[in-house]
């Protein structure tokens, strides 16, 4: 234990103690599907885009370059025949210790005639910083055990969504320091959506370092907010402008989902205090109190209203279309095993065709 001997000793001690927290919660996995920050965008306006209505005929779009996520566990869902020109392996990620874990195996996958890339992902805010510090020996053990992993790849796939703002800097000499060690390999690197300049990921210099930058243009609406598209088309008219302008079609992958999101309008999974708890029973008919091993319960019912906005083949389709119309010449769905079949009919691979 510390001895405290004076008021400097108290302060010195204090901070170590919050130094040692910080470090033990950033010592905490990443490994879930991509979850990017909130943006704050609901209270801004978009320019309306008009859809033609609906009539059951499916737009159709070609493409330069098509991509693909692939989740580890369900590579099944690369099927034979798919107009993609680019899998995105999904799966390798960060451990507590700054170690690359999970790291997928190129031969698990069916067999594709296209290009296939390794995806690295990181949510914690702390254990970013922890691998980006600059001449750490940590950043240099993960850079070079993600080379390693990545080698039997085509390419490989940044997707690091909690970068701090102050590490801005070091994320950029972080891709720097990739793309000069990954030699001819593709390097892309996974963006949240903007609509206007961002300090923590800059288009302009993001591109600049990378070959391709996937612009995540959904989650528009998540599960913190209220209801409404994951990728409204005014939106993503916006986001698919400004990415043009910033990061210019040579390079730019515009993101589209395959998910959909729920909302009800109660919750009931909460912690309560006994007055509340009174309230609820009085307020639902004061149902019978059962004891389970001596703990008191009691059940009730309730109405929920849920809202379901959700993508089919007509919705992305009609993304596509508006995205070939503004110039766009790539883009990417998270994720295969997630769509509905008629969804292929809406795209079409250049390469393919010719």
């Amino acid at each position: 234990m510390f001895k405290v001997k004076n008021l400097n000793d108290l302060f010195f001690n204090a901070c170590l103690i919050f130094c040692a927290q910080f470090v033990l919660c950033a010592f905490a996995s990443c490994r879930s599907r991509p979850v990017q920050t909130p943006v704050l965008h609901e209270i801004e306006t978009y320019a309306s885009v008009e859809t033609p209505p609906f009539s059951g005929v499916l737009p159709q779009s070609d493409f330069d370059e098509v991509w693909g996520y692939v989740v580890a566990g369900n590579e099944k869902s690369l099927k034979q025949g798919l107009p993609l020109s680019d899998v995105v392996y999904f799966g390798a990620a960060v451990d507590r210790y700054g170690d690359v874990a999970d790291a997928p195996q190129i031969k698990n996958l069916p067999k594709f005639s296209g290009r296939v890339h390794m995806s690295i992902i990181c949510e914690s805010a702390g254990l970013t910083h922890f691998i980006l510090e600059p001449e750490s020996r940590a950043r240099e053990r993960f850079i070079n055990e993600l080379l390693k992993a990545a080698e039997p790849f085509y390419g490989l796939n940044i997707d690091m969504e909690s970068v701090p703002v102050k590490d801005a800097d070091n994320f950029l000499s972080f891709l720097k320091e990739i793309r000069k060690r990954l030699g001819g390999r593709m390097l892309s690197v996974c963006v949240p959506a903007r609509t206007s300049a961002n300090q923590t990921y800059n288009y302009e210099k993001i591109s600049a370092v990378s070959d391709r930058v996937f612009v995540m243009a959904y989650d528009e609406h998540w599960s913190g907010s209220r209801p409404g598209p994951v990728a409204s088309m005014n939106w993503c008219k916006s986001v698919a402008e400004y990415s043009l302008k910033t990061i210019g079609p040579k390079k730019l992958i515009m993101g589209l989902p395959f998910y959909g999101r729920s909302w009800g309008d109660k919750a009931v999974s909460r912690a309560l205090v006994h007055s509340t708890v009174e309230n609820i029973h009085k307020e639902n008919g004061s149902p019978e109190i059962e004891r389970e091993n001596g703990v008191p319960k009691f059940k009730y019912n309730v109405v929920v209203n849920v809202t379901v906005y959700f993508e089919d083949a007509y919705s992305i389709g009609t993304r596509m279309d508006m995205y070939q119309k503004a110039g766009v010449k790539y883009v990417g769905f998270w994720r295969l095993g997630q769509e509905t079949n008629d969804v292929w009919k809406t795209v079409n691979l250049r390469t393919a065709k010719n």
